[in-house]
């Protein structure tokens, strides 16, 4: 058996502390808008493969589409315009397709996004095929750390960072003003609350917006750090959606924190026992749900 030094544990940590980071991200995003749309959004991990597949293009094609090879997207701005990008993709969607299916049965909703996520996986690779891309992250946060058990490059550092801070933000939105009192408001009894004077029908979209807007945010964040395959999104999904049933459907606090702890479980767990790193997650989720079927977070039925 390979010796298992401190360098080891800690360098699987912090992959397993931003793999965390990006579950939190888009387990959020997909507990929002089940709370408040009860869709099971499949294009989920579509919408963060296009996030990063923007970031990439607007770092090594733009500048050959525009003509000036010295001109790229910069990194802070791509923090910004990509989520907008593909939160505006998303309100398109939620407004001619999934409005449609609101009165009928969750299976049709779960269907018509599968079949989206298909169709962009299947562009996305007729276009850029399946060989995965990177590129540097930028100049202010290249290089790393020495702490002395082991090297931390600063971007992985600005990446945690800036995790914790996005899901610090949503979670303060959703649960501590009043536009966060009116979204679960509408998601319980939304004829009262219209009948108030207040556009529900608004409030929907801009949250289903919000919520693709953080997959896109957490594409662009992972960029530089992940292979660009029109399967990366599908890859994480999976996991995703465990460390949403863990964390409890709708529990927007319980996404972050099962995103994180699960994460940090998946790193010490290709430490010690790489075989079953590919699995943990699945079993955790088989063993809370038959201890607790709403989840660790969720609120019993």
């Amino acid at each position: 058996m390979q010796d298992i030094t401190l360098p080891a544990i800690m360098a699987q940590l912090s992959v397993g502390l931003i793999n965390g980071c990006f579950y939190a991200m888009l387990s959020m995003g997909l507990a929002i808008i089940f709370g408040l749309l009860n869709i099971i959004n499949f294009t989920h991990g579509a919408q963060f493969m296009m996030a990063a597949f923007l970031t990439w293009i607007g770092f090594t094609q733009l500048p050959e589409w525009l003509g000036n090879q010295g001109m790229q997207l910069n990194f802070w701005l791509a923090l910004v315009v990509v989520p907008v990008a593909v939160a505006a993709f998303g309100i398109v969607i939620e407004k001619t397709l999934l409005k449609r299916l609101y009165q009928l049965d969750h299976l049709y909703g779960l269907l018509l996004t599968f079949g989206i996520a298909l169709i962009m996986q299947g562009a996305f690779r007729y276009f850029y095929g399946i060989s995965g891309m990177s590129f540097e992250p930028p100049e202010l946060l290249s290089g790393g750390v020495d702490l002395g058990f082991m090297f931390l490059p600063i971007y992985r550092l600005f990446v945690v960072v800036a995790s914790l801070a996005i899901c610090v933000c949503t979670w303060y939105l959703f649960e501590r003003t009043r536009l966060g009192a009116y979204l679960r408001a509408g998601t319980e009894n939304p004829k009262l609350l219209q009948a108030f004077g207040v556009n529900v029908p608004l409030l929907v979209t801009l949250a289903y917006g919000f919520g693709v807007g953080l997959a896109g945010l957490a594409g662009v964040l992972a960029a530089p750090v992940m292979q660009i395959t029109p399967l990366m999104g599908a890859n994480l999904l999976n996991i995703v959606f465990a460390v949403v049933v863990i964390g409890g459907l709708g529990s927007i606090a319980g996404a972050a924190l099962t995103g994180i702890g699960l994460g940090l479980i998946e790193g010490l767990t290709k430490t010690f026992y790489p075989e079953a790193s590919t699995v943990v997650v699945f079993v955790i989720m088989a063993l809370v749900l038959l201890m607790r079927p709403a989840g660790l977070f969720g609120k019993e039925a």
